[in-house]
């Protein structure tokens, strides 16, 4: 009769996968918190009518693959960018577009973006975003 008695089954829930999976949502929580807080904001524009004419000045920012910076043509870094964009923020008819090659690290973008919020651009668009779609 104890060899039948050993064969019982048992009445409790065994909770160690539980234990298991919680552990690690709670770990995906740790890492994914961390890139969710680092944002930086920006004000789009709000779509409108189409305009018909191209602003008057129209100024060109480009990012190599290698971070290198130009804008209208000429190599500038990152430190003085803000002087160069002086001019922009006081001309209401210029407008600044960014061009990032698509090898260029998410990274330099972000500084240079945040750069430029801080210099006090309001007018801003994207060039050539189509490419980035089959990248």
């Amino acid at each position: 009769m104890t060899a039948r008695a050993d064969h019982q089954p048992m009445g409790s829930i065994n909770i160690t996968p539980l234990i298991d999976v919680m552990l690690v949502l709670l770990v995906m929580l740790i890492l994914t918190i961390p890139m969710a807080t680092q944002k930086v904001s920006i004000d789009l524009p709000v779509a409108g009518p189409p305009v018909a004419t191209p602003p008057e000045k129209m100024h060109r920012l480009d990012i190599a693959a290698s971070g290198s910076l130009t804008l209208d043509g000429v190599a500038v870094d990152e430190a003085s960018l803000p002087d160069r964009l002086a001019p922009l923020v006081t001309d209401k008819q210029s407008l600044l577009t960014i061009n990032a090659d698509p090898a260029s690290r998410y990274d330099t973008f972000d500084h240079v973006l945040a750069t430029i919020k801080r210099a006090g651009v309001t007018r801003l668009g994207f060039a050539d975003n189509k490419r980035f779609a089959e990248f």
